[in-house]
């Protein structure tokens, strides 16, 4: 069978080794410690924090159906008090990818550094580290980190990369030693503030007064080099400005900051090269929602499957 090595092992490189785990033997190689990515979620103890995307929600037929299956599985369940048709992971977002990530063999902590092709197989390069050989690559990172490696092997497929731009988001995590006395467990687009949400509010979270706060990207893109310390104390008070409280004082305290958070002018094409068996996906190659990445990861699947490697043809950024 043929070897197929995925960078990335989010929601995209996932749902695209689950279109082919039949087609082939998949590895997948992750920078993170652990399963998350955009998803991670940070637990301390019985407090825990949805750090990356708060909720998703399913429109389009296939992920719908997709959802239904994890609904059934029990790892997602609706969010009453957020947005309308909001759905989450439980007992975290995380839960998404952790669950999927354990039919496959995946690599956490490794660190892609180069894509090396070698008498027409690929190897994946880290400090220290090599996997390989494989007769396909999927590169399911964020569009930055994607064209690099793109660079060197498809010089159209790297130009869609770079000409994907992504907006930052600080992110707070807070605990408080009693539950606040708020109008609302959720609020979107306030002040400066893209989301603040309560995790006690979703469904399995436990009962600490855990909160999220999450800058919007014009203060976040404004702030972007402050430290993290300087970022949680200030998105902290502007939290008690927002909801004209006085709050006690944190049992736990921490800002996060995402490089590439949300991406934007992105042309929602499928990136395959079926000349050297090297593709890409992801949120920016779709629409930036947990549904977008999934549909990418799919997508790029189907479309392998359709168009097999093909030493004859020089090179595609297929429609």
């Amino acid at each position: 069978m043929p070897r197929i090595g995925i960078i990335g092992a989010g929601i995209a490189g996932l749902a695209c080794a689950g279109r082919l785990r039949h087609c082939g033997e998949i590895m997948l190689v992750d920078k993170g410690h652990r399963p998350g990515g955009r998803l991670t979620t940070v637990a301390i103890g019985s407090s825990s924090w949805d750090l990356g995307a708060p909720w998703f929600t399913a429109r389009d037929p296939r992920f719908r159906t997709e959802v239904g299956r994890w609904r059934k599985a029990g790892w997602v369940a609706r969010w009453s008090d957020g947005p309308g048709n909001a759905m989450v992971g439980v007992p975290a977002m995380a839960t998404l990818v952790r669950e999927q990530s354990r039919r496959f063999d995946v690599h956490f902590e490794f660190r892609v550094q180069s894509l090396v092709r070698e008498d027409s197989s690929w190897m994946i390069q880290a400090e220290g580290d090599c996997v390989g050989p494989f007769d396909t690559v999927v590169i399911a990172v964020p569009a930055e980190q994607a064209a690099p490696l793109l660079s060197l092997h498809d010089l159209e497929a790297a130009r869609e990369a770079a000409s994907v731009r992504s907006s930052p988001c600080w992110a707070v995590m807070v605990e408080f030693p009693h539950q606040l006395d708020v109008p609302t467990p959720f609020a979107t687009n306030v002040d400066i503030f893209s989301m603040v949400a309560c995790n006690r509010s979703k469904p399995e979270r436990g009962d600490g007064e855990c909160w999220i706060l999450h800058a919007n990207s014009h203060w976040s893109q404004d702030h972007l080099e402050w430290s993290p310390p300087e970022a949680a104390a200030y998105l902290l008070d502007a939290f008690a400005r927002l909801f004209q409280i006085r709050l006690p004082a944190p049992t736990f305290l921490k800002a996060h900051r995402w490089r590439f958070s949300q991406p934007y002018a992105q042309s929602s094409r499928i990136i395959w090269n079926p000349g050297i068996g090297l593709g890409a996906c992801g949120d920016w190659c779709h629409s930036p929602t947990v549904e977008g990445a999934w549909l990418s990861g799919v997508l790029l699947a189907d479309t392998m499957l359709s168009q097999p490697i093909d030493a004859s043809v020089n090179g595609a950024v297929a429609r």
